[in-house]
């Protein structure tokens, strides 16, 4: 037999075992070379007034290139043991190490490149359809067209021909530092045999449980206004990651193997099939894999929160406009808003005007904050400055002159300053004394956009006479930038775009301050499209990198445990108590990390996610599902490889 039909021959013979390896490769290339594609389509030059696109889709290249990067090198590493027996017995036979690389690389060219080559063609053919779907995320009017980049090419060529060098030198380094012994037994070290549980390990399980709740709990704690100040509240996310992360490695390295011995001690011992088959075999193995589980875990719970996060923000950008401008058009300035209404007048377009001035005024509320003498806070609430308006400018509020409320509340605003029902307040202009004022609490209405509100402060609504007496001793000093807010509001919903454009001509969005709703839900759709489209494709390539990675250790445990079967069915069992019991051991095999991470993520979106947008449940239960679905993919086809195990078991 000649050198080359050596390689044919244990390339035919290794193919069924590298047909997802394979799959896997020609997905990534795929998925790197349509979206490095991207980078140098002539449509990502319209995305350039909100963020750089490109810039954003190169970050992301680095990213995906490190995650497919991990991927091939950990299931070469994988593929590599399984035939170690092989290696050793070419080593028996006379070869050399060196003709053992030779062969290996011969096989591994032929599948890599091969795979390669059909990847591209394969993103090539996709890249049209990710373009189509990118701009319609982000809302851009402009046509994907099919275009072949070179520098696309020339780019995924150089990168997949570098983590091949790579893993050509760990498959050397591998069969350099084997004997010939050791190779017939690397298949038989790597997992962790049965072991009685010990009172260490017993320890260790409630540690992981314990880390992992407390992680949890500090994690609601975050922003309730419990931790103030940036120190604190760094030091509190720094102890939720280490806890967390910490936890769920002893999680998967006792907690596990606790909670199912007892559940055996529960049954005396006695054990049905389903169960030997599943949680004998995963209180162990889970152990010796403890520290892939957690990165799986962790980095599943890091794509599935960003997501949401990004989800929310995107899910939210209509809301968010709404809250933030208020009004179609807000413009502080009397010139400039007859300028802009003038040419709505020219155009036939229909408008209502809202008018209010803005008066800033110094305010004491150290009395109304909840904690305050514990509170470290970035302002003196004792000395700080208010925006206030009168009470006939807000709809269904009445003062008397002693009384004041605040509107203008948001969820931020909320969670980092808590404040009492009912309190004393004290408002001051430049020279009279300081009136002092009976807050009696919080009304849900907003009147100004955020912007001309003091950045998201509360705004103070106070009693007209109060009012004009703050006025007349008004303080020049303090006062912002905007004396004046005009709110412009379209007749018709049909002329907004109309509107938005004469804005867009007459040059207002400019100046800091002018703002068209339209337009900032626009950039707010863009800019969080576009974040969201590139964390949903590092989330996608995740996926099923780490799917196929736990696919390949259910293969390797599959045929590890094919002599176990083989007895069992000359026990009585049938093949369908097998396929039971494999399912059930499945169901925990990709469920436990799975659910481990949506718990994760949950609780990390959850302490945070009204800094992202207004709405919580739809998108975050939207991206879970959706993860959850394309992640049990891979535990279904665990069982159907399961099934051919047990088929040729007897």
């Amino acid at each position: 037999m000649s050198f080359n039909q050596l390689i044919l021959r244990n390339l035919k013979k290794n193919i069924k075992n590298y047909y997802l390896y394979v799959f896997a490769l020609i997905f990534t290339v795929a998925l790197y070379f349509a979206f490095v594609t991207l980078q140098y389509d002539p449509a990502m030059d319209e995305v350039e007034g909100s963020i750089k696109g490109a810039a954003a889709i190169r970050a992301g290249s680095v990213m995906l290139i490190a995650i497919v990067t991990v991927f091939l090198v950990y299931a070469n590493n994988l593929f590599i043991k399984r035939r170690s027996k092989e290696i050793g017995l070419f080593q028996l036979v006379g070869m050399t190490k060196g003709k053992i690389f030779q062969i290996l690389s011969m096989e591994n060219l032929m599948l890599y490149f091969g795979s390669m080559i059909i990847g591209i063609l394969m993103g090539f053919a996709s890249s049209k359809l990710m373009m189509m779907i990118l701009l319609k995320v982000i809302g851009i009017n402009e046509v994907a067209e099919l275009r072949f980049s070179g520098a696309a090419f020339v780019q995924t060529v150089i990168v997949f021909a570098a983590i091949y060098v790579v893993i050509m030198l760990m498959n050397a380094f591998f069969i350099k530092k084997q004997r010939i012994l050791s190779l017939f037994q690397v298949r038989s070290t790597t997992e962790g045999k049965r072991q009685r549980i010990t009172a260490l390990e017993v320890i260790i399980g409630i540690l992981g449980l314990a880390l992992i709740g407390f992680g949890y709990f500090l994690s609601t704690k975050l922003f309730s206004g419990d931790l103030v100040g940036m120190n604190e509240l760094f030091m509190a996310m720094f102890a939720i990651l280490g806890s967390v992360i910490f936890g769920t490695y002893l999680f998967y390295r006792g907690s596990i193997s606790f909670i199912f011995n007892l559940i055996r001690k529960k049954n005396a011992g006695y054990l049905s099939i389903n169960k030997v088959l599943s949680l004998s075999s995963i209180m162990f193995r889970m152990k010796s894999n403890s520290l892939l589980l957690t990165v799986i875990t962790t980095l599943s719970a890091l794509a599935i929160g960003l997501l949401s996060l990004t989800y929310i923000s995107y899910y939210s950008a209509q809301k968010l406009s709404e809250e933030t401008v208020l009004d179609d058009f807000s413009i502080p300035n009397l010139e400039h808003a007859a300028l802009f209404t003038d040419a709505l007048e020219k155009n036939d377009i229909g408008y209502s005007k809202t008018e209010m001035d803005l008066l800033t005024v110094n305010a004491n509320i150290s009395n109304l904050i909840t904690g305050y003498d514990e509170m470290n806070l970035a302002f003196d609430p004792g000395m700080t400055t208010m925006v206030v308006v009168t009470d006939e400018w807000v709809d269904d509020v009445d003062l008397s002159e002693n009384e004041s409320v605040f509107v203008n509340s948001n969820e931020v605003m909320e969670q980092f300053l808590s404040l009492k029902n009912s309190g004393e307040m004290m408002l001051s202009g430049k020279d009279e004394d300081a009136i002092e004022l009976n807050y009696i609490g919080i009304e849900e209405k907003k009147i100004l956009p955020t912007r001309l509100a003091g950045g998201g402060f509360y705004v103070a609504v106070v009693d007209d006479d109060i009012y004009q007496q703050l006025a007349e001793d008004k303080d020049p000093s303090i006062q912002g930038d905007f004396s004046v807010y005009v709110g412009v509001n379209i007749d018709k919903s049909g002329d907004v775009e109309e509107a938005n454009n004469i804005f867009q001509e007459l040059d207002l969005s400019k100046w800091a301050g002018y703002e068209s709703q339209l337009e900032t839900f626009n950039n707010q759709k863009q800019n969080m499209g576009m974040i969201m489209f590139i964390v949903g494709f590092l989330g996608l390539t995740f996926l099923v990198t780490s799917g196929c990675i736990l696919y390949f250790k259910q293969m390797d445990e599959g045929e590890e445990e094919k002599a176990n079967y083989t007895i069992l069915r000359k026990l009585g069992f049938t093949r369908d108590d097998l396929v039971a019991g494999v399912k059930v051991k499945q169901l925990f095999n990709f469920g436990i990390p799975l659910l481990t991470g949506l718990c994760h993520s949950y609780f990390a979106v959850k302490s945070g996610w009204f800094l992202f947008g207004t709405e919580l449940w739809a998108p975050m239960i939207i991206v879970m599902v959706l993860y959850t679905v394309l992640y049990s993919i891979f535990g279904v086809l665990s069982v159907l490889y399961y099934k051919k195990v047990i088929k040729e078991a007897l």
